[in-house]
């Protein structure tokens, strides 16, 4: 309560002689929270919570101005206090994507995410943003063992199986390496995109680098938290690349070569997400995330299960799914 109540102190240092209300609008997985603070006359603004001992809130400003610049609709930051970690921005809605999406509206919808995802990355130059580089690349991959075989799983790989996964990693890394480099959001999803005027308002972009151009497309369209038919999500993907062609992207000129990248960059992000997931029930005590695990692990199973390069994997995930979880909820260490 003690922040809340400097944050309300500093809004009315903002906003002088002005009576204003505080309420939550979200929390992310970080230690960021967000409020709506509403004054008198009706306007509102959202503030952001980041504690300065546990989140920086300079990228979050230099990358809001970058795709901002971009022609996305990012927030404007009105004010700021990095010693206290308090940001004042625009209010992009209450809405977002995963609230409103429904079999009528997706395509629309999606396309507007789509025509947004290609300004971003059509405004891409080199030494902008941090590299998306193999240390990081692997460094997300490991939090798959780490966390969810081990932790979640309770289980130990044998040789044969950790040799396994090792080759799949090698694989996958390489895959992405060899990908042209653009702007990546990191968490392009239906959680972080607001139905807006203009569509969408994107957030939590804070982590942006530059890397791999597919790595955004399938965050978005092999979203964690909401499912859509192959056929739907193989349109949107051309769509993407016929797009991206036009507004001359470095997308592969050959569409099996850029699906099969899609794919592949897709399996990357499921085994960190599975990872992720795992280490906010068990180390955070935040175990909604578990329900979003089996769709997850569907999209992996179901792209290694495509690619001979990647069987040998999903028979490992096959295998690793007759496990029961050590642990399902709370926390352990």
């Amino acid at each position: 309560m003690e922040r809340q109540q400097r944050i309300q102190a500093w809004l009315e240092t903002q906003f002088p002689g002005t009576h204003l209300s505080l309420a939550p609008a979200s929390a992310d997985a970080s230690f960021r929270r967000y409020f709506r603070a509403t004054l008198a006359n009706g306007d509102h603004y959202i503030v952001m919570d980041a504690p300065p001992q546990y989140e920086d809130c300079r990228p979050f400003i230099d990358v809001a101005a970058l795709f901002g610049a971009s022609g996305a609709h990012t927030p404007q930051v009105l004010a700021q206090d990095l010693e206290q970690g308090f940001l004042l921005l625009t209010d992009l809605g209450d809405t977002t994507y995963l609230a409103a999406l429904n079999a009528d509206n997706a395509n629309s919808l999606y396309l507007d995410a789509v025509d947004t995802l290609i300004k971003i990355q059509a405004a891409s130059r080199p030494g902008v943003l941090p590299d998306y580089d193999r240390a990081l690349l692997e460094r997300e991959l490991r939090l798959f063992p780490d966390w969810y075989i081990a932790c979640h799983l309770g289980v130990q790989l044998d040789a044969a199986q950790t040799q396994v996964l090792e080759q799949a990693f090698t694989l996958l890394l390489d895959n992405a390496l060899a990908q042209p480099k653009v702007y990546v959001h990191r968490d392009y999803h239906s959680r972080n995109l607001m139905i807006s005027t203009p569509n969408p308002g994107v957030l939590d972009f804070q982590d942006a680098v530059y890397g791999p151009i597919t790595y955004d497309l399938v965050s978005l369209l092999r979203d964690a938290y909401i499912e859509w038919d192959e056929e739907l999500v193989l349109d949107w993907v051309i769509r993407y690349w016929e797009k991206a062609r036009r507004a001359h992207l470095p997308v592969d000129p050959d569409f099996g070569v850029f699906y099969r990248d899609f794919e592949w960059m897709g399996a990357q992000r499921q085994l960190k997400v599975l990872g992720i997931f795992a280490r906010l029930c068990h180390r955070d005590g935040k175990d909604g995330y578990l329900n979003d695990m089996p769709l997850v692990m569907r999209y992996l199973s179901a792209t290694c299960s495509r690619y001979r390069e990647l069987g040998p994997l999903a028979q490992l995930l096959d295998e690793l799914q007759g496990q029961t979880p050590a642990v399902t909820s709370g926390y352990t260490f």
